[in-house]
């Protein structure tokens, strides 16, 4: 990867580090003030993202300070290879986290502030939307590093409109438990999308 592509890369993922750290704080607290599990599940993963697309931040760094060393003999496309490895696992790690707070709920069911739930999951949604539009790029297959970045936003895309569609559910039908339900479905399509991932940046890793 050239050293243009990387400079370009790093300023997007810093910009969607700082737009998901500040809506993780948020939905985490509204989260846990409405009651929403699905709420507190999109705010949990999108701290997942804070890590996960900081160190995809942090690979292009390095990879772009190598680059100015003539003395590096290594590949550096590796090092994003492996960064986006890394993002692929703490992707599945947080999946696991969402379905073991969403069945805890199923357990211990608690009074849940709907309306408050829902205008915070479509800010969420919205963050999310804009942050995938600054990730996406046409070489994303060919840098696993940015595609898991890419991935990360696109999941919490999906857990903020399964927790809008559950919460909008559960308020007019009276059904709390879809709430609970819909973060399992999104956290089903998270593990599938992060097996993928580790699945073709290991090929790479090991090639």
């Amino acid at each position: 990867m050239d050293v243009t592509a990387i400079e370009k890369n790093r300023k997007r993922t810093g910009w969607v580090v700082l737009l998901t750290a500040a809506t993780m704080v948020v939905e985490i607290i509204a989260g846990r003030l409405t009651g929403s599990m699905a709420l507190l599940a999109d705010g949990i993963h999108m701290g997942s993202h804070v890590l996960a697309i900081g160190l995809s931040w942090v690979a292009y760094v390095l990879v772009q300070r190598l680059s100015a060393k003539p003395s590096f003999a290594g590949n550096k496309d590796k090092i994003l290879t492996l960064a986006g490895y890394t993002s692929g696992l703490i992707l599945l790690i947080f999946a696991g986290m969402i379905i073991a707070g969403a069945i805890g709920r199923f357990i211990n069911p608690r009074v849940i502030e709907y309306r408050e739930a829902i205008m915070i999951a479509v800010i969420g949604l919205g963050v999310n939307v804009l942050s995938a539009f600054l990730l996406h790029h046409d070489n994303e297959e060919k840098d696993h590093n940015m595609r898991a970045a890419y991935l990360h936003v696109l999941a919490d895309a999906v857990t903020s409109m399964a927790a809008i569609l559950g919460l909008v559910t559960a308020m007019i039908w009276g059904l709390p438990y879809v709430d609970a339900i819909a973060a399992l479905i999104s956290s089903a399509v998270i593990i599938k999308w992060s097996v993928g991932l580790l699945r073709d940046s290991g090929r790479e890793l090991i090639a």
